[in-house]
């Protein structure tokens, strides 16, 4: 009996069939797939922050997709297939899972987090293959910002690079908030306001990790807790046969109170 990744794989497999396949679908190459595959990811996170199961089904199914599409196209050029890129993943996750598919003995989920990363560690530094290796490797620059300045900064406080303290990360933040003031009064350059806006956002990054918070999903949670909150303006103005554009600063600013009282 067929399974549904035999079919996926043949419908993929179809889809690029130069006789009689999609023509869009032949057109693409790994470049052009890269975005969807970013806006795919993305609506996986809405759903789960949505908490619409069904929807996070059908999201899955979407960034699957994009993993079956890209393993056509490598099959294509010879270098890699679905099945290799699944024995790949299979060896890596037994391979950094010692404690599980071996002997390894370990604690908690605290000791495992440290074993994981020493694992990836070890594996940069083999791939360096002689090249002078840094503990930043491996961190890609493609990743959203945020998350990126997360990364670099566990990384760099793997090897003790770090603030001790929580209370030390929020000195440096008013440091930075202060300096983008200075660039302000003094008006500035844009290029000297975007370095030192940067500083200020990388070290807000620093606190949330320092808290254990992801700074991503805090300010998604932020976003959609300001979504809530101006709809709840533009309601209210709504009711009295305005909008925002016909309403001071003030009156939208008691609405915003107002909304944030009902929360």
């Amino acid at each position: 009996m067929s399974r549904p990744i035999d079919r996926l794989l043949a419908i993929m497999a179809r889809l690029r069939d130069p006789e009689g396949g999609c023509p869009w679908d032949l057109e693409q190459n790994f470049a052009t797939i890269a975005p969807h595959t970013i806006e795919e990811a993305y609506e996986v996170v809405e759903a789960i922050d949505s908490g619409d199961r069904r929807s996070l089904k059908d999201e899955l199914g979407d960034l699957l997709f994009q993993v079956v599409f890209y393993a056509q196209m490598g099959a294509e050029e010879g270098c890699f297939d679905f099945e290799s890129i699944v024995e790949g993943i299979c060896d890596k996750m037994e391979r950094r899972h010692p404690h599980v598919f071996g002997r390894t003995e370990i604690a908690d989920a605290a000791a495992q987090t440290i074993q994981w990363e020493t694992q990836k560690a070890a594996e940069r530094a083999a791939q360096a293959q002689g090249r002078p290796h840094s503990a930043l490797d491996g961190v890609s620059s493609a990743l959203p910002a945020l998350t990126r300045a997360l990364k670099l900064q566990a990384r760099a406080g793997r090897v003790g690079f770090d603030w001790p303290e929580p209370a030390q990360v929020l000195d440096k933040i008013a440091e930075e908030l202060d300096e983008v003031r200075a660039e302000i009064e003094q008006q500035a350059e844009h290029d000297r306001l975007e370095d030192e806006m940067g500083d200020l956002l990388f070290a807000c990054v620093n606190l949330a990790r320092k808290l254990k918070i992801d700074p991503e999903t805090a300010l998604r949670r932020g976003n959609r807790k300001f979504t809530r909150r101006f709809r709840f303006i533009e309601e209210g103005l709504a009711a009295q046969g305005r909008r925002p554009e016909d309403a001071t600063l003030d009156e939208m600013e008691a609405l915003w109170v107002a909304a944030k009282d009902r929360e």
